[in-house]
């Protein structure tokens, strides 16, 4: 097989499932100790208006304790076309203003080793006023330390 079996090389998590974020959600937390990189798409559907932000939060544990917003690499898709991301772009700690566009994705990647000490953990945050908005979540954990065909949890 040639490329990169997500399924086997890496571990996915479903950490928002399809919801409408209207008041803003969380997704869950997910652990980085046992993996170098992480790739999050966020996946928006229909918006009656675009929501405030997308931002990304480092964690002390599981719960979480104490969070921090950082900053992140991120890749856009803000177009009908579906599958055209912009050139990467770094993104500050105040997170990312998405567009109003329905059928939107970002693309946020994240290297283990840019996490602060003592805060091995990440959380999505979207945050939204009152505009019904449907939208998801996926991390693809990559480099793993101790590879396997079927990896543990990375949520608890």
């Amino acid at each position: 097989m040639k490329g990169f079996v997500i399924a086997e090389e890496g571990h996915i998590v479903q950490i928002m499932s399809p919801i409408d974020i209207t008041g803003g959600v969380d997704s869950d937390v997910f652990s980085m100790a046992n993996y170098g990189h992480a790739t999050i798409i966020v996946s928006v559907g229909v918006s009656a208006a675009a929501f405030t932000k997308v931002i990304l939060q480092e964690c002390d544990d599981f719960v979480p304790t104490n969070t921090t917003d950082i900053a992140f690499g991120l890749y856009s898709e803000e177009t009908a076309l579906g599958d055209t991301l912009g050139a990467r772009v770094v993104t500050a700690a105040a997170g990312k203003t998405p567009s109003a566009n329905d059928n939107i994705h970002y693309v946020i990647e994240v290297d283990a080793a840019e996490l602060t000490d003592g805060f091995p953990n990440l959380r999505l945050s979207l945050t939204n006023g009152v505009n019904a908005v449907l939208a998801s979540a996926i991390a693809i954990l990559s480099g793993a330390r101790y590879g396997v065909v079927s990896s543990a949890t990375a949520i608890a």
